[in-house]
């Protein structure tokens, strides 16, 4: 399994090849999961997200897109304690 960091320092034709190994993969183990045959049911959670993973870091690449950062929080505490202060008003009426 790799993380996006991890990928995202893999040559392009690197990742190509672990997109389409990732795919070869998959369809192996939902035939074994269909067939009975599949033990471990958590091996197609995990192949289905390193082919996530390895896509978004391939389109990240042909959009030209900065690495994801995590988001700041929406609404700062200020804002939302006048909100909540108006809410109340109209409920009073």
């Amino acid at each position: 399994m790799s993380t996006a960091t991890e990928l995202r320092e893999k040559t392009p034709q690197e990742l190509d090849q672990l997109i389409a190994d990732t795919r070869r993969v998959l369809l192996d183990l939902r035939f074994q999961n269909a067939s009975g045959e599949l033990d471990d049911t958590a091996a197609l959670r995990r192949a289905r997200r390193e082919l996530a993973r390895a896509l978004t870091v391939a389109r990240e690449r042909r959009a030209g897109e900065p690495v994801a950062t995590p988001a700041a929080p929406a609404e700062p505490e200020a804002e939302a304690a006048e909100t909540t202060e108006e809410t109340t008003e109209e409920i009073d009426e």
